[in-house]
């Protein structure tokens, strides 16, 4: 019975803590405006190559003053819950300008 609830409290520490993977990077003096673009982005081998190109510099439509945040949302969690086998991961792309 200890083993199982030490299992379950690790299982949903480790779902609570991914929310906890977010980049966030200020261009210029960041976004001015509430505009916002979103993209995925997909990784093969655990995230070592990524099979597609997000170009943030293309999402500010020409915006000198921008915010980029990447996360590994909740719904890219559930993604690689299924695809985790096959080693593809996605991760959120999000422009604010």
């Amino acid at each position: 019975m200890k083993k199982l609830i030490s299992i379950l409290l690790l299982s949903s520490m480790v779902l609570i803590l991914a929310s906890c993977f977010t980049q966030r990077h200020i261009i210029g003096e960041g976004a001015k405006g509430n505009r916002v673009e979103t993209a995925k982005t997909w990784y093969v081998l655990w995230g070592l190559v990524p099979i597609n190109n997000v170009d943030t510099q293309q999402m500010a439509k020409g915006s000198k003053n921008y915010e980029i945040i990447t996360q590994f949302s909740f719904v890219d969690i559930i993604i690689s819950i299924f695809t985790s086998f096959i080693t593809v991961y996605p991760m959120s792309v999000e422009v604010r300008y």
